[in-house]
């Protein structure tokens, strides 16, 4: 199951008093929102947002079970959109907003969508099955050039060339449809030495479809902008990153609106070795949060 990452340092930055409204812009299993309703009471509302209708579901049916439903309004789109989505759900007051940008251990193991390169899985990596781009459309019909560029821009790697031209090689003689098949590809484009390495060589391929697949970096500065004009006065933005592209795109955003947000994270917050521990894909996590004056 999704285990919340630096769930103790989410409440102690946003700070949830009794009657206060929460939007938590990638809700995914809940984790963050129940810590939040524990601190709002009854009277407090959480508009919850993610792009999976499946794991949308899921929390939905979960938090009737615990009768949490009335409090929590579950709305199933990006937080690229989050100011429209304000709007149609009527929420007014936001006293806090979450960014945990980090994609669900369930996508992982059990979505079947070709997130990871440790099972043969169809090439898709949607959070949203029924948006239009999937991996496999983007590794089949993209430019060598364009392949390069995602590879070089969004998972900074070095053998981006490479990899791109085995890509179109490849689809010359059979269509790229699964993990494996991207994985024998990569074999062939990455120098032997490089595969040998401390991170798996596929990883930053992986991550760098997925980005441009679901559109994350633009989604991202999208809602953070929107976010910010939502949120009330004294309001309070964490925001979880969980990669350097992410942490940069938020720092920035931050320093560059000093004038309407106080930073009271000088520093990004890592998790504790003691959270590493029983969740070691907290490692990467950093945390930022910031006040609109």
């Amino acid at each position: 199951m999704h285990i919340p990452v630096l769930q103790k340092e989410v409440i102690n930055y946003l700070d949830p008093k009794a009657n206060e409204n929460f939007i938590d812009c990638t809700v995914d299993g809940g984790g963050h929102t129940t810590a939040i309703l524990e601190r709002i009471g009854e009277k407090g509302k959480i508009l919850g947002i993610d792009a999976d209708p499946v794991l949308l579901k899921e929390l939905e049916n979960k938090l009737k079970e615990q009768k949490l439903d009335k409090q929590v309004l579950l709305i199933c789109d990006n937080f690229s959109n989050l100011k429209e989505i304000v709007k149609q759900a009527r929420f007014k007051k936001v006293d806090g907003i979450l960014f945990d940008l980090g994609f669900s251990s369930w996508h992982l193991e059990e979505s079947g969508r070709g997130f990871t390169f440790l099972r043969n899985e169809p090439l898709d990596m949607r959070y949203n099955p029924a948006s239009a781009l999937s991996a496999e459309k983007l590794l089949n019909f993209w430019s060598e050039s364009e392949i390069e560029r995602i590879l070089r821009d969004f998972g900074e790697e070095k053998f981006a060339r490479e990899i791109a031209v085995e890509i179109v090689k490849e689809r010359k003689v059979s269509p790229l449809k699964t993990t494996f098949q991207l994985i024998r590809v990569l074999k062939r484009a990455i120098p032997f030495r490089f595969q040998r390495q401390k991170i798996h060589f596929a990883t930053r391929t992986f991550q760098a479809i997925r980005i441009a697949v679901n559109d994350e970096l633009e989604s991202l500065r999208k809602g953070l902008s929107q976010g910010l004009e939502v949120l009330n006065p004294d309001g309070r933005m964490v925001v979880i990153s969980f990669h350097s592209l992410e942490d940069r795109i938020v720092k920035n955003f931050f320093k560059d609106r000093e004038n309407v947000l106080k930073i009271i994270t000088k520093k990004p917050i890592s998790p504790q070795i003691e959270e590493i521990k029983i969740n070691p894909r907290s490692r990467s996590s950093k945390l930022r949060a910031a006040i609109k004056i």
